[in-house]
């Protein structure tokens, strides 16, 4: 009875005032979508409020986005052509180099983060070159050009680069690059822990990344291995990762808390398509009382250990949290 009567007695800011896990507008990392063209702003079907963008429209939703508070975004470049080897990423004329430089130019108060891979570029939509007798990647042969793609985006002005491939040895791959290329101070944020989830079916939609053929599980991790999860990220740590990530967020929370508590680099959690596509359908259709499950969930993440959320949800919550 006495724990009972003494909560009640804790008013709001009391309670704001002894919260042990808060979230607020600098904990985000907000994606946005490039492709080339002008005046394109076509909203994804299977993800609402999710965009693919050109340039220009890139930098008017930089401006917009920083009125919220929010000053991190995370690039991903869709290219009009697409081959083997995703050739539009390793060139400083491609979509996303473009990118980085036009949003560095009219916004360099921007933190740039530019995801590092090949899905998108590739006509196979597979993250790296494929070992045609084997039918997967390559592990290799896509260390080398993953470490021009890192090249190509230190160069264009990127303030850190994020590879998402799950190539074994691929954070002393790109450092020992940026190293020599003389980006030693050009951090890494690995997608250290990423499992071959289901929940990343929309973000196919809006990266146009479907693989062609088989899936990405012989380099993505099982999502029932949690020794294995924990492992992944401590191995990057060791190769020189400056931030590790557990990629999807929601079904994976205790592998959030249990790498954090084994490592002091900082936690990024990605808030993947699939979990936003959720709560947005759920919201819509009158099932839950969608902004307390928005931010009940971006609490979750934190209490978790996670210091970072790459989220779709990050504008929206920006709002939120303004109000």
């Amino acid at each position: 009875m006495f724990q009972r009567f003494r909560r009640t007695r804790l008013n709001s800011h009391l309670r704001s005032l002894v919260r042990e896990t808060s979230v607020g507008v600098n904990d985000f990392i907000y994606p946005l979508f490039v492709r080339s063209g002008e005046g394109i702003k076509t909203e994804v079907a299977s993800m609402p409020g999710v965009f693919q963008m050109s340039i220009d429209e890139v930098l008017k939703e930089c401006g917009e986005i920083k009125k919220l508070g929010l000053y991190s975004i995370i690039l991903f470049g869709i290219p009009d052509v697409k081959d083997s080897i995703g050739s539009d990423s390793l060139c400083e004329h491609g979509i996303i180099a473009k990118a980085i430089r036009a949003v560095k130019e009219a916004h360099p108060d921007m933190f740039v983060v530019t995801d590092l891979c090949f899905c998108e570029y590739t006509e196979h939509g597979h993250c790296g070159i494929i070992d045609e007798k084997h039918q997967t990647v390559n592990n290799d042969a896509t260390l080398k050009i993953s470490a021009q793609q890192a090249i190509v985006h230190a160069k264009a002005g990127a303030d850190m680069i994020a590879p998402s491939g799950m190539m074994d040895g691929i954070i002393t791959t790109l450092r020992d690059a940026l190293d020599g290329a003389g980006y030693e101070n050009l951090p890494i944020m690995s997608y250290s822990t990423k499992f071959a989830s289901g929940y990343y079916g929309p973000f196919r939609d809006v990266a146009e990344s479907t693989p062609s053929f088989g899936d990405r599980a012989s380099y993505q991790m099982d999502p029932a291995n949690r020794r294995e999860a924990i492992a992944e990220s401590i191995s990057d740590e060791l190769q020189g990762a400056d931030i590790l990530m557990v990629k999807p967020a929601l079904a994976y929370l205790d592998i959030v808390r249990e790498i954090k508590d084994n490592t002091s680099l900082p936690m990024a959690v990605y808030n993947v398509s699939g979990e936003y596509a959720m709560l947005k359908m759920a919201g819509k259709n009158g099932l839950i009382d969608y902004e307390r499950v928005v931010m009940e969930t971006m609490i979750a993440f934190k209490r978790a250990g996670a210091d970072i959320i790459i989220s779709y949800h990050a504008k929206e919550v920006a709002k939120m949290l303004q109000k």
